[in-house]
């Protein structure tokens, strides 16, 4: 795995020809159930993940933000604090970061300018969130630099205002709170109503697997949008603002008056709630028989209600769940149609568990996955360089 503080350091010096004065960094993260309930005011079970995005700053004493990225290097991106102009396509990430100072200028917080390098191994395009990651890294530097004291929740917050408003993503606040509040070695049960969160720790005998299915997702922003639309379509029905408040009793007692799509998406997102609830309980007991079924559930929710699954990744699944049994959990994970499979399994099965995925999925798919082990890690923090 590469390390992105070296590079942010490296890229900083090549492009403002001095050192920064700070690096931060923040995790992107992988979601192990309660998947399209975040908009919904429901209830999801992320963890951070050892990927990180990194930014190294240098303070300026006007308004301006001049940022260059690993991703297009000599290109460097200026705007000014509260001048963020239209959202421009060809700008790409760098639109996260203009939307985060656009949401902090609307609401009155005052912040100086900065010099920045962006640097991650996050990777792109596989329901990882590397945009949050960027944008927790990018707020917690300027609630650092400008001494603006906000909590970790408060970066997330304006993260996600400025990721609905600025970029378009009409997404959750999952992904934000996440990469600001995660620690090592747990997940984190977030109720996406009120905000409230709870540590949940991960067994240390279980290794966590991500498998992207390198499937290309061409259509997932509009699929998401419709998902979204779709979800609030029945809340709108039952004069409710989410499917939070929302029955299964009271949904089958509706569902003649309901279209087949609309009440297989508010199943869904029903029955995720409740699965995700169970899930952390059976986490935090070490319950993996209970956890492997929750998540198959969920997999299977995913695939027959909220049809957001592809063959390529039921394949995975199914690859996965057959060696495992019931010493681990696999379900699809993230906003749908390709990315990744998260599974969470007894060690001892690990060398197995990539031994059949390497052996049966390009056989199956034609494609090769990619396999992560990875670790649940810390939530966003300025580095200490003294480590790196």
């Amino acid at each position: 795995m590469s390390n992105p503080t070296q590079r942010a350091k490296k890229l900083f010096v090549q492009t403002f020809g001095t050192t920064a004065d700070a690096l931060y960094l923040a995790p992107g993260r992988i979601n192990l159930i309660g998947e399209h309930t975040d908009y919904n005011d429901g209830f999801v079970l992320p963890a951070a993940i050892n990927f990180h995005t990194v930014i190294a700053v240098k303070r300026r004493e006007d308004a301006l933000y001049r940022v260059i990225s690993d991703t297009n290097p000599g290109d460097i991106k200026e705007w000014l604090f509260g001048i963020e102009g239209e959202m421009d396509p060809k700008d790409g990430v760098i639109n996260y970061l203009k939307g985060f100072t656009a949401t902090m200028a609307a609401s009155g917080l005052p912040a100086k300018g900065l010099d920045i390098s962006v640097v991650s191994n996050v990777p792109l395009n596989a329901g990882l969130s590397s945009s949050a990651a960027l944008e927790i890294a990018f707020g917690t530097a300027i609630n650092d630099c400008s001494q603006l004291k906000l909590s970790p929740l408060a970066v997330a917050q304006i993260a996600l205002s400025g990721e609905n408003k600025y970029v378009g993503r009409a997404s959750g606040i999952m992904d934000q709170m996440i990469s600001a509040l995660a620690q090592q070695d747990h997940a984190l049960l977030i109720d996406c109503e009120d905000l409230d969160s709870e540590l949940v720790p991960i067994p240390d005998n279980l290794s966590l697997i991500i498998v992207n299915s390198n499937v290309q997702r061409e259509s997932i922003k509009l699929e998401y949008n419709l998902r979204r639309d779709e979800c609030a379509s029945v809340a709108k029905h039952f004069g409710l603002d989410s499917l939070r408040h929302l029955t299964l009793n009271q949904l089958d007692a509706s569902k003649d008056a309901l279209s087949d799509t609309y009440y297989r998406r508010a199943k869904h997102v029903l029955t995720e709630n409740r699965r995700t609830q169970h899930s952390a309980h059976a986490l935090a007991a070490g319950n993996i028989p209970k956890l492997s079924k929750l998540m198959a559930q969920s997999h299977a929710s995913m695939r027959d209600d909220f049809d957001i699954t592809v063959p390529e990744i039921d394949s995975l699944v199914n690859i996965i769940s057959t060696v495992v049994g019931k010493r681990g959990g696999v379900r699809m994970t993230g906003s749908g149609f390709g990315g990744c499979v998260v599974a969470l399994v007894d060690h001892a099965l690990t060398d197995a568990v990539v031994a059949a995925i390497e052996q049966q999925y390009t056989q199956q798919t034609g494609l090769e996955a990619t396999v992560y082990l990875c670790s649940a890690c810390d939530g966003a923090t300025r580095i200490d360089e003294r480590l790196y």
